[in-house]
Formats: structure tokens, C-alpha cells, sequence
């Protein structure tokens, strides 16, 4: 029963991450007006009727690429060393999830393509407020606040999750020179210092 139920979860674990990487392309080649859950649906090889089992719209599973990542980074903060700081914690996770190297050149172009819809904006800020909550919270545990009642967990999760954004759109953009975990270095490390004005 326990190998049944493992191998269920892990084809529907792979529908979905079909359908994600199928609404990134097509976002990507088409635009999202170019989109629909039908075509979204005919290239992961599933009906449109799987396809709201997992997404209640197409835009969910465009931004999915970058939600599936703000979770990935929570899951994997939580498995650091509680005594590391935060701040170390949060870089040594980033880079490598919310930009894997084998779709990196997709994740940027879908970054983009976010960027200049108000409607996927709207998707990805919701998640990423979810997820700025849920560091919060990992915070409070480490520094013995109260998420519920303290404010430096909040501030210093909406520090992280700015500097990280900041990093990552700015990079995104092809016109810094510099790589990605070197801009996320420096905006951390200027967060860390008060974010002094430059000399």
C-alpha cells in the first residue's frame, strides 16, 4: 500500500511539474495572452479537466516556476542549522533553487514575461507575501520572538525577501555585468549593514 501510494504521488508530482514547465514555455514563446489552459493541457499530454486539478487558471501554472521556488527556499531554510544566520541561511539556498541551471535562460525570459503583466505580478507578489510570513516565522524561532507579536521578524524577512527580488529582477535584466549570486551577496551584505548610501 505505502509503494502504491508513493508511486501515485510521484505521477502526479510529475503531471504537475509538466504542466508548469508547459505554461512557462508557452508563456515564454507566445505571451500570456497567447496562452490557454486547452494548449497548456496539450502539451503536458493531459485534458484540460487534469489541468484544473492541479491549476484553478493559466495563470497559476505560468508563475508556478516561480511560487514551486519561493516554497522550495522556505522548505529548504527550515533544514539549516537553526543557529546559522538567517541571512547566511537564505543565500546558501537561493541561487540554486529559485534559478536552477538547466531552465535558468527560461526562468529569466518568464521573469520578464511576470514583470509585464499586472495579472501575474498580482500571482507572484501574493506567493512571495506568503512566503516573506512563512521566513518571518522561521526568524521568530531562531531569535526567540514572537512572530505574532514582534516586529524584527517581519522586518528582517521583508529585508531578505527585497534584497532577493531587487537581486534577482535586476539581474534578470542583462545589464549589470555581474552574476547573479555576487548581486545577491551584495545586496544582502548592504541590507546587513543599515543599506548605507553610496560612497
Amino acid at each position: 500500500m505505502t509503494v502504491e501510494m508513493g508511486l501515485r504521488e510521484r505521477k502526479k508530482a510529475a503531471t504537475r511539474e509538466a504542466l508548469r514547465l508547459a505554461a512557462m514555455r508557452l508563456a515564454v514563446e507566445h505571451g500570456v495572452d497567447g496562452v490557454t489552459v486547452e494548449a497548456i493541457a496539450a502539451v503536458a499530454g493531459v485534458s484540460p479537466r487534469t489541468f484544473h486539478n492541479y491549476f484553478p487558471g493559466k495563470e497559476e501554472a505560468i508563475v508556478a516556476t516561480v511560487t514551486d521556488g519561493a516554497r522550495a527556499v522556505i522548505d529548504a531554510l527550515r533544514a539549516h542549522p537553526a543557529d546559522e544566520p538567517v541571512w547566511d541561511s537564505l543565500r546558501s539556498v537561493i541561487v540554486g533553487i529559485m534559478l536552477p541551471p538547466e531552465t535558468r535562460d527560461e526562468t529569466i525570459a518568464l521573469l520578464r514575461v511576470i514583470k509585464a503583466n499586472p495579472a501575474l505580478m498580482g500571482q507572484q507578489l501574493c506567493h512571495l507575501g506568503e512566503m516573506q510570513r512563512e521566513i518571518a516565522e522561521i526568524v521568530a524561532a531562531r531569535t526567540g520572538t514572537d512572530a505574532g507579536r514582534d516586529l524584527y521578524p517581519h522586518l528582517l524577512a521583508g529585508a531578505a525577501g527585497t534584497a532577493m527580488r531587487a537581486a534577482i529582477d535586476l539581474w534578470a535584466e542583462g545589464t549589470t555585468g555581474t552574476a547573479l549570486p555576487d548581486l545577491i551577496d551584495e545586496a544582502f551584505a548592504q541590507m546587513r549593514a543599515g543599506l548605507p548610501p553610496p560612497a
